[in-house]
């Protein structure tokens, strides 16, 4: 069971993370171009790892930013996180390094 994500005010550093993944399309797109025109492998899979890692980059900004305004903040009056947030997070997390 899949539990719905709230909707979020855009995150000031939106701009960038659009731009990154633009970035990462243009990449792409090379990439395509290389296979089609038979490119050196190598240069291919060096490309290849370019774009995992700007795909990596995005997936850290974008926990970064889950933290900063998903996670419930702890304040003196509530020292308390929310763990099934957390638990969210790190779970996340996991799955992006696994990748």
């Amino acid at each position: 069971m899949s539990e719905k994500s709230p909707t979020l005010e855009p995150s000031p550093d939106e701009e960038a993370l659009l731009r990154r993944l633009r970035r990462i399309e243009g990449q792409i797109r090379g990439l395509q171009r290389m296979v089609t025109e038979r490119r050196d492998c190598h240069d291919t899979i060096t490309q290849l790892l370019a774009v995992r890692s700007a795909l990596n980059q995005v997936g850290l900004m974008l926990l970064n930013d889950y933290l900063d305004r998903c996670l419930p903040v702890a304040d003196e009056a509530s020292p308390q996180v929310d763990r099934a947030a957390l638990q969210r997070i790190v779970n996340l997390w996991a799955r992006l390094g696994s990748q």
